[in-house]
């Protein structure tokens, strides 16, 4: 078999593009020095991150570091790389470090907050607006307001020498004209700026984890703004008045479920009043829109980004761990990469090894990008290049996996690999014939558990997907060029895709996956739907398989997700000529049909089918 030209050897936009903290006083010299380093080591992209640590004559946004800025972008430009703008004066992103607050103090972070009456008369303080009186079932008399929040995002200097840091007020995002003033102190700054290189050495713009509390000193109050009652009740469809106690008392009546209603109707007013703001502006200048949302399983607002993406961080997501198949994080791969299939996107990406502590080894490190690739990740964004690791700037949010980490001199052949692999993972079809369920804000895991470890591999849908973009009919869900053969179920079925979802069911194709389910038979059920295309001997729930196709090549990646070596034959439904791809060294080798392969530890194939 002759290998394509571009995997052995794939073009910058497939290099992986870490996150590079601008963390100290910068010096020309030294800056490129390190894009030179980077580019050494097959780093050909990277994100530029104003950090923690800048002197204050460096302050955001300022003209003494755009400056610096356009000296790195030309200069990656010289060299073919690529260049990723970070929207925010160190994060979670939508307040240009206090800026947006500080051109209107009326766009600083609201809420929502109770106050107790008893019997006395409401006094609302400045700014303080009243959402609604509610009656208890005792009697008590409780007044619900909006008013500013104590809420802040992290700073970019030192108090000091540090550790301590200075910080920024943070901005109301449920509010269309803050996001807007935002966007006009931050996207138009840039643009005024940087337009000449988007879509070319630019690649991309990040905006990072927005949180509709920003990072919030109190802890009674729950998201909101002025009016979020008449956006709530439009988006849910009934009036929440009656029900907005359940955000503060267990005891009212279903609580927990109008908890939940709540804060998904704010999430989706957040794709209203930021995300498609965002989205908007970046379509119009020709620079995607990247990053990720809060958290790992919101799936809903990445239709808003060009390049949808997640993050692995603060060691959430482990080797030989529960987490690395289990809760909400352990979904973000699969959230990224289905998000862009389904919305017809051909990038996604994760943020990945950020806080994993100094602790962080070689082996966790390959592991992290090997379980996002086996579940179509196709660009990483490492989480950190350090500028700087002088002083407290070493212990902030580690550990550096660049140039002042202790694997550095071996850092190509990563880099390499994964450079192949995002390539291979991009412009391919995904051969997969089974669709999860979930929610805008929620993605269930218990029956992807049972999936990977089966090697039955399968895509998240979103229910709004069901409505606004699929086609189905008794042979299954036809959407973005795929047909899913079944669609599991986890939770109760939203009443509005019952009548479009019977012929699913009559065809037998719609399964529930409850707790107490068989996990053998259950996976014996799916067997009968979807085509065979692997069997293993012996059985192991470690290996994780991803079936795609490129140009005329079938590519089945395989993973040894747990510690313990694999030693297996697979036999694979596919006739044809057989090959055993290395990412790292890029050779090839033939492959019989009976061959053992082996796997050690963490290892990651590829084999090559040519029908």
């Amino acid at each position: 078999m002759k290998l394509p030209a571009a995997l052995q050897n794939p073009p910058p936009e497939f290099s992986i593009m870490p996150f590079w903290f601008w963390n100290d006083d910068l010096d020309k010299d030294e800056l490129l020095h390190q894009i030179d380093e980077f580019e050494k080591h097959g780093v050909l992209g990277f994100v530029i991150h104003p950090r923690i640590g800048l002197p204050h004559d460096l302050g955001w946004m300022s003209e003494r570091l755009l400056g610096f800025y356009e000296l790195a972008i030309e200069e990656a430009a010289k060299r073919e790389m690529k260049v990723l703008l970070y929207d925010e004066g160190m994060y979670p992103s939508g307040s240009s470090a206090g800026q947006v607050v500080a051109k209107n103090p009326d766009f600083a972070c609201r809420g929502l907050a109770k106050i107790e009456l008893a019997n006395e008369e409401l006094h609302l303080e400045e700014g303080q607006n009243l959402v609604a009186v509610v009656n208890r079932a005792d009697g008590t008399r409780v007044a619900i307001i909006d008013r500013k929040v104590d809420s802040y995002i992290r700073g970019l200097h030192y108090a000091g020498e540090g550790p301590e840091e200075e910080t920024f007020p943070a901005a109301d995002l449920l509010n269309p004209e803050a996001v807007a003033t935002f966007i006009e102190l931050v996207y138009d700054g840039f643009a005024a700026r940087f337009s000449q290189h988007f879509g070319k050495t630019l690649f991309a713009m990040f905006t990072d984890e927005p949180a509709l509390l920003g990072r919030c000193r109190e802890s009674d109050v729950h998201p909101g703004t002025t009016g979020i009652l008449k956006h709530v009740n439009r988006i849910l469809g009934y009036d929440f008045k009656p029900h907005l106690l359940s955000l503060w008392y267990d005891d009212e009546p279903d609580a927990e479920r109008y908890r939940k209603d709540y804060y998904r109707a704010v999430q989706l007013r957040l794709e209203e009043s930021y995300y498609q703001q965002l989205s908007n502006w970046c379509e119009h200048h020709d620079l995607p829109l990247t990053g990720h949302p809060e958290k790992g399983d919101d799936i809903g607002v990445l239709r808003y980004f060009h390049i949808p993406g997640q993050d692995l961080v603060w060691r959430w997501v482990l080797p030989d761990d529960p987490t690395a198949l289990e809760g909400r994080e352990s979904t973000q791969a699969k959230c990224s990469s289905s998000a862009a299939l389904h919305y017809g996107r051909r990038r996604n990406s994760n943020e990945c090894c950020g806080a994993y502590g100094h602790e962080l080894s070689w082996d966790e490190m390959q592991w992290l990008a090997r379980w996002c690739f086996v579940r179509g990740v196709n660009l990483l964004y490492p989480h950190a290049f350090y500028y700087s690791v002088r002083g407290p700037r070493w212990d902030e949010r580690p550990p550096d996996v660049g140039m002042h980490s202790s694997w550095w001199n071996h850092y190509k052949d990563y880099a390499d690999a994964c450079r192949r692999l995002s390539w291979l993972n991009t412009d391919s079809e995904h051969i997969c014939h089974i669709a999860i369920l979930g929610k805008a804000d929620y993605l269930p895991w218990r029956a992807a558990k049972v999936c990977f470890c089966q090697q039955l591999d399968f895509n998240y849908l979103e229910e709004r997907d069901l409505l606004e973009l699929a086609q189905i009919d008794e042979e299954g869900i036809h959407i973005a060029g795929m047909t899913y053969k079944a669609l599991i179920l986890e939770d109760d079925l939203d009443e509005r895709l019952e009548p479009i979802l019977s012929p699913l069911k009559e065809a037998g194709r719609l399964i529930s996956y409850t707790p107490g389910t068989n996990d053998r038979e259950f996976t014996t059920h799916l067997s009968t739907l979807v085509p065979e295309e692997i069997t293993i001997k012996p059985e192991s729930s470690a290996l994780r398989v991803r079936h795609i196709k490129k140009q005329s090549t079938h590519w089945f990646i395989l993973f040894n997700e747990e510690k313990n070596p694999l030693s297996l034959t697979i036999n694979f439904a596919l006739k044809g000529n057989r090959w055993l791809f290395d990412p790292v060294t890029a050779q090839i080798e033939s492959l019989s049909d009976d061959q053992t392969l082996h796997f050690d530890t963490y290892e990651l194939k590829v084999v090559a089918i040519e029908e």
